[in-house]
Formats: structure tokens, sequence, C-alpha cells
């Protein structure tokens, strides 16, 4: 595996997703948590995707429940939650694990191109992609949206 595009993913209403959908557009993708106390950085990521989507820019987020705990309902709660609480309007997907045996092949080409390959640490850790397809930069998940918004403006 060494193209992003090569891969797909399942949207969170269960739809089969080519990533090679997002192809020329820069991406940053995240996976996020509704009981987290990062939780309230879907309020920024849904300000810079509705700053840049104009522009080209996409937001891919994965709800991810190895950590803590903290992403336990289904798919369809989920989406409840991000769209009646955060009025999350970017590309949403399935829950899936980040890490270990389970590990989606997303994550473990995003991991393999971020250059460590170090495993995602907690909820809410960012990949920027660039609108070839490159991961340019890998945010912990203390960064917040806020802070991203100047590398975004760079790529755009």
């Amino acid at each position: 595996m060494s193209d992003l595009y090569d891969l797909s993913v399942t949207s969170i209403t269960g739809d089969t997703v080519q990533l090679s959908d997002y192809a020329g557009k820069v991406v940053l993708v995240v996976n996020v948590a509704s009981a987290c106390g990062l939780t309230p950085q879907y309020a920024g990521i849904k300000t810079l995707f509705d700053d840049n989507k104009e522009q080209g820019f996409a937001v891919l987020a994965f709800p991810c429940n190895q950590f803590g705990a903290q992403e336990p309902g289904t798919d369809a709660e989920i989406l409840d939650f991000a769209t009646c609480t955060y009025d999350a309007t970017f590309p949403m997907f399935s829950k899936l694990e980040v890490n270990g045996p389970g590990e989606s092949e997303l994550y473990t080409w995003l991991k393999a191109q971020a250059g460590d390959g170090a495993d995602i640490s907690w909820n809410f850790e960012k990949f920027l992609i660039d609108r070839e397809g490159n991961v340019v930069e890998r945010f912990g998940p203390m960064t917040t949206p806020e802070q991203i918004a100047p590398r975004v403006a760079e790529l755009l």
C-alpha cells in the first residue's frame, strides 16, 4: 500500500467511500470521540472546515472507541451527537480502530507516512494531507484546530 487514493473507507451511514474522491484536496484526518474532554474540538473542526471547504479543504472524521471507551455509541448515535451538538457537516465515517491488531488500513498508512509509525496516543490526533495525498504533518490531540488553521491556509 503506497497511495492514499487506493484506499476505501465506510461512511458513518454505511456507504463505501473511495479516498480517491478527495484527490486534489487538502485533507485533515482526525479520530473523534463523543465523550472525551477534547470533544469540544468538534466546534473548531467545523469552523476550520466551513472556512476552507470552498478552497478545496476536507475534514475526514473517524470515531474511535479505543481511548477510555469514550466513543461507545453506534454509528447512528455518533452521527446524531455530532450533528445535533456541533452541527458537524464534514464527512464522518464508521467507527474504527486506530491502533493494534484491528487497526484500519487507513491508520496504518497514515502512521507510516507520518514517518515514525507511532501509535495514536488519544482521541483527536490529526493528520494533515496535501493536495498530492502526502501526509505533511501529524498533530497531537492537544493541538487545536485553531492552531492548525495557518498550516491549512499555507497548503490551500
